[in-house]
């Protein structure tokens, strides 16, 4: 049951500020610092794939916009290629962290609108998250004042849905999937996926500020799942996943199908991937399906419908993902 859309490439950061950002950091020679520490709360390292890959913590240089609201506005863009035009560059280093306690109000703040604008236990589903010592990181600024010590830049984590099946947030959450998907071949599989099969699910939770540095990514997906192997030899049970879940946007082509007679110029891509990795998701997934979002796209993105995407991807995967995403951000 496999369903992948033809055409569709990822176009890394289109239409934001942070393109031209990159470029601007390209021409400057900055670079990520390489990895040299362990991820700050941790002490020992996780091996993984016959490499000695540390969890550690990440410092690198990086632009990044503070605001975690899905669209920039006219000003901030303006703003933007002012810096560019005077040579500024704003830099911060990162650093990835387990999520604690205190990041609630910096993961709610990412994942508001995680089901877009469902009105549904969010609070619950951050608890869960934060309540999961073994798997899980959050990426925050380093030596930021503890004024905006829970501005966080990214969340990526993974839960069994097996193991929190009977709690509110979970519930509705897959009550929400099984109305958006409207694909009568796939639906049926997802109820199973859902329900029957929930113990071997894992639930991919990401969310990244829009403009989260590119580098960053391929370090902190190989920590996620370093993490998940090393659990899933403690706890089996939980973490002995078969298939990931995953929920992101992309923006989908208006009319992508109906083309002909239209004035749109031959270099609108049927789908614009809003962070790299999904791209690489899609390509691999087992199944896919979209559903419309609420929000209204900006007018630079007028040709263009936000999307949620939904995949499924094969656990066994996972290391054809880690390859393919370290060498599309090499290469992008």
């Amino acid at each position: 049951m496999t369903r992948r859309p033809s055409n569709r490439r990822h176009r890394p950061f289109g239409f934001s500020s942070f393109a031209r950002n990159v470029d601007l950091m390209a021409s400057k020679s900055t670079k990520l610092k390489q990895l040299s520490s362990f991820k700050s709360d941790e002490k020992a390292p996780v091996k993984s794939q016959g490499d000695e890959i540390e969890k550690r913590c990440m410092k690198g240089k990086g632009v990044v916009s503070e605001s975690s609201s899905e669209e920039e506005s006219d000003s901030e863009v303006e703003n933007d290629s002012e810096e560019e035009n005077d040579g500024g560059i704003v830099q911060l280093d990162f650093d990835f962290f387990s999520p604690k306690p205190e990041d609630f109000h910096g993961v709610k703040v990412l994942l508001h609108t995680y089901l877009d604008d469902y009105q549904w236990d969010l609070s619950g589903f951050v608890d869960l998250i934060l309540g999961q010592t073994t798997v899980g990181t959050v990426v925050k600024i380093e030596d930021e004042d503890d004024e905006n010590d829970d501005c966080l830049y990214s969340i990526v984590t993974a839960l069994n849905l097996g193991r929190y099946k009977d709690t509110k947030p979970i519930k509705e959450l897959k009550n929400f999937l099984l109305r958006a998907c409207k694909e009568k071949d796939i639906v049926g599989d997802l109820s199973i996926l859902l329900n029957e099969q929930a113990q071997g699910v894992g639930l991919l939770v990401i969310k990244h500020v829009n403009n989260i540095p590119p580098e960053l990514l391929p370090p902190l997906y190989n920590i996620l799942f370093n993490e998940v192997a090393q659990a899933a030899k403690h706890e089996p049970t939980h973490f002995k996943f078969k298939v990931y879940l995953l929920i992101t946007r992309i923006y989908k082509l208006n009319n992508a199908n109906q083309r002909k007679g239209t004035s749109k110029s031959d270099s609108d891509e049927q789908i614009i991937y809003v962070w790299p990795e999904d791209e690489v998701f899609h390509k691999l997934s087992l199944w896919s399906f979209t559903f419309p979002l609420r929000s209204r796209p900006t007018d630079e993105m007028k040709n263009y419908k936000p999307m949620g995407l939904v995949m499924g991807l094969e656990a066994k995967k996972v290391q054809t993902f880690q390859k393919e995403l370290q060498s599309l951000i090499s290469e992008s």
